[in-house]
């Protein structure tokens, strides 16, 4: 298979292929991970019963998927990546500020991919957890370096057998014989409350994550795809893929503390002789999710890079250089904290929320409302087009929205009043409505003009 040739530069009409299938595929595989599985656990742990816990997750899901599969429809039409058509809002140069956030929270779940697996990878390896990840880290730069057609079959593949082994993990789960467990004490009253939105922003938060990076997967298709097309196979293969494997954890948390303790080796264990089997695949999803955030934190990484050189392309030789070194960061943070990783991850992983949304709701406006998709590639890879190297207006909007999120928001060393009161972290909800209200209101009847 021919390594990709086209990074983040614009694909040409003739260059164009495949079908807007493919996205169910890649997008429903995607969740078919023990990451995934794992958010699906909070709400119970949390005190939440299994019914408020998939109704949160579901609603979550639901209002997450939007945005995200909002985005994947701009791809065919401007055969760019996602990050790429930032620069329309923010500027050639100014495109780098929420570009910073999306490559940290992208190298953060590489991190977390390695972490969560290690323990299911030396059951199959007779080597260290530190040998293991990096060997793990090899095999998704190899992978990632390669590029889309593969990352698209291998979701083709993991789609059936993923699929078929978590309904077989439900299956059996459901048959089980094994004595249910209480996990924590019920939440009641306003307790329960509390809990009930901080699982749904955490599913919201899930999906919402994808948005940097959706488009970059829809961006061959021909442009003559159906928009609706776009976007609802995105939605579908996401919505259903995240929804049922997180009620899936939910279900595992509520009526089997013990298996959702360690889910890795714990599903594994469900299935006697052919647990290896089961570990291989448990270990391909996570791959997979590896390899999408590698690749995409290239592509932003790369943006980066070329907006200050003025390069539309990036050599295969630096593309080898800026994987590796986004892999090699990745699998330090992932050595370095394993042992106490979630204390990290979890606060870091938030704060890239906060300066993810407010980016999603410029851009998807901007797409959507002000400019109706149309859009200069060429002045997109030009400082001195139309979009100029820094656009304030939008820096601004950006920056204060960020701002508005604090009474929001919910640390482990921080919460604001509004979080105190409400008891879970909804900072996602302004980062959405505020920056789109703002750049609507600024934007829609002002003429583009080459910014500073």
């Amino acid at each position: 298979m021919e390594i990709e040739k086209y990074n983040i530069g614009f694909v040409p009409l003739g260059e164009r292929y495949g079908s807007e299938k493919r996205l169910f595929t890649i997008w429903f595989s995607i969740n078919l991970s023990i990451v995934c599985l794992t958010v699906g656990t909070l709400g119970i742990l949390a005190g939440l019963g299994f019914t408020e816990t998939a109704l949160a997750l579901v609603l979550g899901n639901a209002i997450g998927t939007i945005f995200m599969a909002a985005h994947s429809a701009q791809g065919p039409h401007l055969g760019i990546p996602q990050m790429i058509q930032s620069r329309a809002q923010f500027g050639v140069f100014g495109a780098a500020i929420p570009l910073v956030a999306v490559i940290i929270t992208y190298m953060l779940y590489l991190a977390a991919d390695e972490v969560v697996i290690r323990r299911t990878l030396t059951s199959l390896i007779p080597v260290g957890t530190d040998a293991a990840m990096i060997a793990f880290a090899a095999a998704i730069l190899l992978v990632a370096y390669i590029g889309y057609e593969l990352i698209h079959r291998l979701g083709v593949y993991l789609t059936v057998l993923s699929g078929l082994m978590f309904l077989a993990t439900a299956a059996l789960l459901i048959t089980h014989k094994g004595q249910a467990a209480a996990v924590t004490a019920p939440a009641v009253g306003r307790a329960e409350f509390a809990a009930f939105m901080a699982t749904l922003t955490q599913a919201t938060a899930w999906s919402l994550t994808f948005g940097p990076y959706v488009a970059d997967y829809s961006r061959y298709l021909r442009p003559d795809v159906p928009t609706a097309s776009t976007f609802w196979y995105t939605a579908m293969g996401n919505f259903l893929g995240a929804s049922a494997i997180m009620c899936l954890g939910a279900y595992m948390a509520s009526h089997y503390a013990q298996i959702a303790a360690d889910p890795g080796v714990g599903i594994a264990g469900l299935f006697g002789p052919v647990a290896p089997v089961v570990k291989g695949l448990i270990v391909l999803g996570v791959f997979q999710a590896g390899v999408m955030n590698l690749y995409s934190a290239f592509m932003s990484a790369s943006t980066i890079v070329s907006g200050f050189n003025r390069y539309g392309h990036i050599s295969p030789r630096a593309k080898f250089v800026i994987m590796a070194g986004v892999m090699t960061l990745a699998t330090a943070i992932a050595i370095l904290t394993q042992n106490n990783f979630h204390r990290y991850f979890g606060d870091m992983l938030d704060m890239m929320v906060y300066v993810l949304v407010p980016w999603s709701a410029i851009n998807l406006a901007d797409y959507y409302v002000v400019r109706g998709g149309s859009y200069e590639i060429d002045d997109m890879f030009n400082p001195g087009g139309i979009y100029g190297r820094f656009h304030w207006p939008t820096i601004i909007i950006y920056g204060l929205s960020i701002v508005v999120e604090a009474p929001f928001a919910r640390l482990s060393f921080y919460t604001g009043p509004i979080a105190e009161k409400v008891g879970a972290d909804i900072a996602w909800l302004p980062g959405l409505i505020v920056p789109a209200i703002l750049y609507c209101s600024i934007m829609r009847n002002r003429t583009v003009t080459k910014s500073a």
